[in-house]
């Protein structure tokens, strides 16, 4: 599979691995937003002349048939995405968009409302279908150090066709020949979709001698009952579909909150709309650079905090009483007034913590569940994500006709959001873990990077490297990729804080045989299992923390371990932390506070692996000192 030349990923847009794909999910997700708000705006103003139904009970009517076919088909298109080819299966798609966007065509030029909703309900099933394919091809067309920035560019376009669709169905919907021009631009979309998708590469099926299963009931609890065997992967899937529910929450109130709230008109209510958009998309892209190419969950927790402290600061920046009778403002007249600019910030930076909270999740789906059955975890994850839509609108309704203002739903949803990232990192404490290691490589240190390639993708090995601070495995773990074992005296692994990031790394405590024989050997025990399972092992040699900034001798653990267990060893250097907090230079570690500097520089870089049968701890050691050089 080609490499990122550039290092980052906008080079996907130029590879035909990503590039189609990406332009057929754009188009789609564009069509569905061009049709439904065309359709929306025009039962909102023309509802009388074709129904005795409220426009208000239409607008209503619409949303629930879009969404109904998640429930009723995810679970059998999951079933579709898992046993054939995901390619084939977009493009039949996308020939279904067609005869769908014809079908609706038809119903705006005869004003026929019963094929415009029916129209609308097939573009449900449409997204359906193409749901789990969306998430699950990914994986197998790029690399797990680009699923981020594939992740981030899919959310940032899918935000960007919803903000686009939206804008241009009401541009046609308000024209003199709103119904040709609808009619044709469905249409033509729609085709430009398919023509894109045949150049979609081949997607082989993961599971091609799956028997489907038509009842959805049954196969939505299987696929929840497997979901729920891989924890971190549910509770990824939870937390993806309270975003939705959060978001959900929002996005409902901002035509109501623009008009009642703020003052504004419908041009008013689409800044904010834009607003959010670009937020979303700057936080989807940003995850990138921020992860270092890698799925850093660490960076979910990061998401929650500033969707809560936005929103909440959203509801104290909202005017405490709605404008008078009467007035309505324009784009211009709202930009123009200060206090409004506070509230399109907030705004952005909840579009942006929540492009943060939701990729690497996606990331993580596509990374940790199981090849055979990860199209069926994400039609899972589907339909949970409208229960959880439902369940928002439901509780939008509820708290308003209670007597909550809509800033005041706001400060409800702030406040829930908060409980809801404690019980899930509180569930799995590994959120919690890799932020506190991603804040500490982005804060107190500037880490680089350099040969971590050569850590094998997958299958054991053992990481050595020499050991400079108390930290160290910590930045270890948050530059490389994979999660890794490590091996640590037992004396540091109870160090209060950093004793819970250890624990839930699930690092193996070790002591000499003088000191604890029982934990010596128990500690072999679990490096033979652990590398037996496929992991990687981390250990530092020297036995202890250098207090003099150069290398102890390497002890003959690594040796003990590799006759055990044949692995390769990659040889890694810790640069530049000798004289940090974390160190013992000059004394006991963590006294001087002077020696704490914002953003210090320090580096990783690692050697070719080495082979079992030239293993030694003399060989080790040589390598180690000549990759950190002199920098200490």
């Amino acid at each position: 599979m080609p490499s990122l030349n550039s290092g980052n990923q906008y080079q996907l847009l130029r590879e035909r691995r990503f590039l189609p794909f990406f332009c057929t999910q754009f188009l789609g997700a564009f069509n569905d937003n061009v049709y439904k708000n065309a359709l929306i705006i025009m039962l909102a103003f023309h509802a009388a002349s074709l129904t005795t139904l409220s426009a208000g009970t239409l607008v209503n009517l619409c949303a629930g048939l879009f969404i109904l076919p998640f429930f009723l088909f995810s679970a059998t298109a999951g079933q579709l995405a898992d046993k054939y080819d995901k390619s084939t299966i977009i493009r039949y798609v996308k020939v279904f968009e067609i005869g769908i966007m014809a079908l609706g065509a038809i119903g705006f030029l005869h004003r026929n409302l019963a094929l415009q909703i029916g129209a609308l309900f097939l573009m449900g099933l449409h997204s359906t279908i193409f749901g789990p394919v969306k998430y699950s091809i990914l994986p197998q067309h790029l690399r797990n150090d680009e699923l981020v920035g594939g992740n981030g560019l899919v959310e940032m376009g899918t935000f960007l066709a919803i903000l686009l669709g939206t804008v241009v169905g009401g541009v046609l919907a308000a024209q003199e020949h709103s119904a040709t021009l609808v009619a044709t631009a469905v249409i033509a979309i729609a085709c430009a979709g398919y023509l894109v998708s045949r150049a979609v590469p081949s997607a082989p099926p993961a599971a091609p001698d799956l028997r489907i299963n038509w009842n959805p009931v049954s196969e939505t609890w299987a696929n929840f009952q497997f979901t729920r065997k891989n924890r971190t992967v549910f509770l990824s899937v939870l937390g993806i579909s309270w975003f939705w529910f959060y978001g959900a929450t929002l996005l409902a109130q901002f035509p109501s909150y623009c008009k009642d709230v703020l003052g504004g008109d419908e041009h008013v209510a689409t800044v904010m709309l834009t607003t959010f958009s670009i937020g979303v998309g700057a936080g989807s892209l940003l995850c990138e650079r921020l992860s270092g190419h890698k799925v850093e969950i660490g960076l979910v927790p990061f998401g929650s905090i500033g969707l809560t402290l936005f929103a909440l600061d959203l509801y104290l920046a909202s005017p405490a009483a709605g404008p008078g009778a009467g007035v309505v403002v324009g784009a211009a007249a709202f930009l123009a007034q200060p206090a409004n600019w506070r509230i399109l910030f907030d705004l952005v930076m909840i579009g942006v913590f929540g492009g943060l909270y939701i990729v690497p999740l996606y990331a993580l789906i596509q990374s940790r569940s199981e090849r055979s059955h990860q199209s069926r975890i994400i039609a899972g994850n589907n339909i949970l994500n409208a229960l959880f839509m439902v369940g928002s609108a439901a509780m939008a309704l509820v708290l308003l006709n209670a007597g909550l203002s809509i800033p005041q739903l706001f400060l409800v949803t702030a406040l829930l959001n908060a409980l809801v990232a404690i019980y899930i990192y509180t569930l799995v404490p590994e959120f919690l873990m890799r932020f506190l290691v991603w804040l500490l490589v982005h804060s107190i240190y500037r880490l680089e990077k350099s040969g971590l390639d050569r850590i094998p993708d997958e299958g054991p090995a053992v990481l050595v490297c020499n050991h400079v601070s108390f930290v160290d495995a910590l930045i270890i773990a948050a530059a490389c990729r994979r999660p890794i074992r490590f091996v640590m005296d037992h004396g540091i692994f109870r160090i209060p804080v950093l004793n819970f990031i250890f624990r839930t790394g699930k690092t193996i405590p070790i002591a000499s045989a003088k000191e604890n024989p029982q934990l010596l050997e128990k500690a072999y025990d679990e490096i033979a299992a652990a590398l037996a399972h496929g992991d990687l092992v981390g250990i530092f040699p020297e036995g202890r923390i250098t207090d003099t900034g150069e290398l102890y001798p390497f002890r003959g653990g690594v040796s003990r371990i590799i006759k055990r267990t044949p692995v390769p060893v990659v040889p890694m250097a810790l640069r530049g932390l000798w004289d940090s907090f974390f160190s013992r230079k000059g004394g006991a570690a963590m006294t001087d506070l002077k020696r704490i500097a914002p953003f210090k520089k320090v580096a990783l870089v690692a050697g070719a692996p080495v082979t079992p049968e030239q293993v030694s701890p003399e060989k080790l050691q040589q390598m180690v000192q000549a990759l950190r050089g002199d920098w200490k």
